[in-house]
């Protein structure tokens, strides 16, 4: 898919799951319980050791199934890696004008972390498709319908602080989307494969998302 479809689908499904572990070996059961679970978009961080090998089995296991992303893409040679990896979006904690100008070369999307009004306009104008406001536990839901009133045309992902108390006020603040780290995925529940709690954990997020929507 396109650039744009993959967009569509990340404004559609709403949830970005936010892969990180001392170890890459079980986080492809991750993505096979997350999947179980609902959630259709997944980002593997390059904090993970050998993150693009792991990158690359997720992919080849799901990859048909999901929309998969690298994240903690920290400039343009990572971001080049994750291409090849076979990710399909980025994601980075910073703004790194040089990783949004990759994106665009391979017409992928990209999705960097800002939280000053000046360097959330400075991403969105130099292409970005979706700012990820990080970290948005600073400030929270508050903070972050403050930047929108100002800036009302650029998406924003909170990520960080964003849990099944806090996702309705998130999106009443006009989050297009959301980054779940550990919230979601229990760093324990991985540990102790624990993975039919992590597709229990994912399903309800699924189901709150339905429902903030409704609303």
């Amino acid at each position: 898919m396109s650039r744009h479809d993959d967009l569509s689908l990340l404004l559609d499904h709403g949830l970005v799951a936010i892969l990180r572990a001392n170890s890459g070996e079980e986080l492809v059961n991750v993505a096979k319980a997350l999947y179980e679970g609902g959630i259709r978009i997944l980002e593997v961080t390059f904090t993970v050791p050998n993150a693009a090998e792991v990158i690359s089995a997720v992919d080849r296991e799901m990859g048909k199934k999901i929309l998969l992303g690298a994240g903690t893409v920290l400039d343009p040679e990572t971001a080049r890696q994750a291409f090849f990896a076979g990710a399909k979006f980025l994601v980075s904690p910073t703004v790194n004008f040089d990783v949004i100008k990759m994106g665009m070369r391979y017409d992928r999307l990209v999705m960097p972390g800002a939280y000053t009004p000046t360097e959330i306009l400075s991403a969105w104008e130099a292409g970005a498709d979706v700012i990820k406001l990080f970290p948005a536990e600073i400030g929270g839901p508050d903070y972050m319908k403050a930047v929108k009133r100002p800036l009302p045309q650029v998406r924003i992902m909170p990520t960080g602080g964003v849990n099944l108390e806090t996702m309705a006020s998130f999106h009443e603040a006009g989050a297009c989307a959301f980054g779940l780290g550990s919230s979601l995925v229990d760093r324990k529940a991985i540990e102790n494969k624990d993975f039919a709690t992590i597709t229990k954990t994912a399903a309800a997020y699924v189901a709150k998302l339905k429902e903030i929507r409704r609303r």
